[in-house]
């Protein structure tokens, strides 16, 4: 097998990189802040061992993100907006794939019709939380350098939060 020897990671990588760092970061908040409220011990374990594995993962993942496309690694970190705006994102994307893919494995028609409605809300809720996001400057969907840069704060904010 030839050596791989790439300078950079090719877009559609660093995209990926973006989805899953992003995703990552808010749900590694929302856990963490969770955490103290949970009483069954089990399910408290299934908590740290879930946000020490999502630590864990991002920096790993971090480490790809000056490979990514000339990012700027001076940008701001938006507030706390940013993160609970992307949960919503996050969920949204997540809800429109399993409605989807739900809908392939049904035969009941009421079923199908009743997952097609709650798809297509889904699909209207992800369209409103990303223009939400877009037009307040949390999600810089056509500026790739500043959404990265937004990535890499975000993670590490996800990272220290206690």
């Amino acid at each position: 097998m030839k050596h791989w020897n790439q300078k950079h990671l090719a877009w559609h990588e660093t995209l990926e990189l973006h989805e899953l760092v992003a995703f990552q970061s808010t749900q590694l908040v929302g856990f963490k802040k969770k955490l103290p409220t949970i009483k069954n011990s089990s399910l408290r374990t299934l908590y740290r061992e879930t946000i020490q594995s999502i630590e864990q993962n991002l920096h790993e993942l971090l480490q790809f993100y000056p490979s990514a496309w000339s990012m700027d690694r001076h940008s701001s970190f938006p507030d706390m907006t940013a993160v609970e705006s992307g949960s919503l994102l996050g969920f949204s994307k997540a809800a429109v794939r399993n409605y989807a893919a739900a809908i392939t494995e049904t035969a009941t028609p009421q079923l199908r019709e009743t997952f097609k409605r709650h798809l297509l809300k889904a699909i209207d809720l992800h369209g409103r939380v990303f223009y939400f996001m877009f037009y307040n400057g949390y999600y810089p969907a056509y500026d790739l350098e500043q959404l990265l840069a937004n990535d890499v704060k975000m993670a590490k904010n996800a990272l220290a939060f206690r």
